[in-house]
């Protein structure tokens, strides 16, 4: 990340989602007239952390975003930044599923967080569909006793599912992730394995066990495996999402959307993806060459290609500039950034972002 810092300030951005909801709105004039419907799909622009520290959440444009029709036939099958701000599609309902990555088999320190919608687009309507991301696999952490290594000194466990196993070594730390289901923890000695417990894992549970030897290091004394309730997360959500009063410092950074409700304010920071520039009263480039080294467009996601959906940027003369100008940073296009400013209720006839005294680009 680089980071150019004119004046004190703080924090890391992270993406946020929230509720989902579903608003039908009237269409385009040529969807109407074509007797299709219009489906955009989102995230919420509320900005939050995550409910847990210490979990690094990928940029929301990676997630994978998949769509499809009633008979299953695929819309959309790509990255959600890449993805049409609106498509146009026959009337019928629809199904979204979005990930932060894929996960078909056991994993150490693979949580992924995602969303699934069914939408029903009407023939001249809008379906706004805003997704809403928790953690929708589910975790174990052992905590295995010293005593346990000397009862049992050539034993392994495994930690097992029907997608498979992994072995849990008794120095682990890291939390083994699988899908939501029946999972095993699996002892084997010398060859021979017994199941020590089965535990059925909802979404976005996090079970910690302790396990240890009971009475003595001696096999007959058997094992003791305890659940270490305080570290059961089942009822706590790991969710993005929930409204924040934002704009303060880069951490609260607004939204575009929400920008555009913060017309007036000064010295908040707002957040969004370098999409374009050369602005004129009516149009924004999108691609390069680029021409205009004083200003660009943000907007919500990297794919926006619609002026209406965009903020300007005006770049003053200095570092901000010389950092940000497409002209001569034409790779920046796709790029988060963060910018430190006023919000204007017009520049080039939207609202826009001057007197940028900060930035961090990601």
């Amino acid at each position: 990340m680089t980071r150019k810092k004119l004046f004190p300030s703080a924090g890391l951005w992270l993406p946020a989602t929230a509720a989902i909801c579903i608003l039908t709105v009237s269409c385009g004039r040529s969807a109407m007239e074509s007797g299709t419907g219009c489906l955009r799909v989102r995230f919420s622009e509320g900005m939050s952390e995550m409910t847990r520290s210490g979990i690094e959440l990928p940029d929301t444009n990676d997630f994978l975003l998949d769509i499809s029709d009633a008979s299953g036939a695929e819309i959309y099958s790509g990255t959600y930044g890449a993805s049409p701000e609106i498509l146009d599609v026959p009337p019928g309902s629809y199904t979204i599923s979005v990930r932060s990555s894929e996960f078909h088999a056991p994993a150490f320190s693979e949580p992924v967080f995602g969303d699934d919608v069914c939408v029903s687009v009407p023939s001249g309507g809008t379906v706004d569909a805003v997704l809403e991301c928790t953690q929708v696999n589910s975790g174990i952490r052992l905590f295995i006793s010293p005593d346990f290594l000397t009862a049992y000194p050539q034993g392994v466990i495994f930690l097992r599912s029907e997608d498979g196993r992994l072995m849990y070594g008794y120095s682990e730390r890291r939390i083994a992730y699988f899908n939501p289901g029946n999972v095993f923890m699996v002892l084997n000695e010398n060859g021979s394995e017994k199941t020590l417990l089965t535990r059925y894992l909802e979404p976005q549970e996090i079970l910690s066990l302790n396990v240890g030897v009971a009475g003595s290091a001696s096999h007959a004394d058997g094992l003791t495996i305890s659940v270490d309730t305080a570290r059961v997360w089942t009822d706590e959500d790991v969710v993005i999402g929930g409204e924040v009063s934002g704009g303060s410092d880069a951490e609260n950074a607004l939204s575009v959307s929400q920008a555009r409700d913060r017309v007036g304010e000064k010295d908040v920071w707002v957040t969004g993806y370098i999409v374009g520039g050369d602005l004129t009263r009516s149009s924004v480039s999108f691609r390069p060459p680029f021409e205009s080294a004083t200003n660009l467009a943000i907007a919500a996601r990297a794919s926006v290609s619609s002026k209406e959906s965009c903020l300007s940027v005006e770049l003053p003369s200095g570092d901000v500039r010389d950092a940000l100008n497409l002209p001569g940073h034409p790779d920046h296009i796709g790029r988060r950034v963060l910018l430190k400013g006023d919000i204007v209720e017009s520049y080039f006839g939207i609202v826009g972002i001057k007197g940028v005294s900060d930035y961090i680009l990601e």
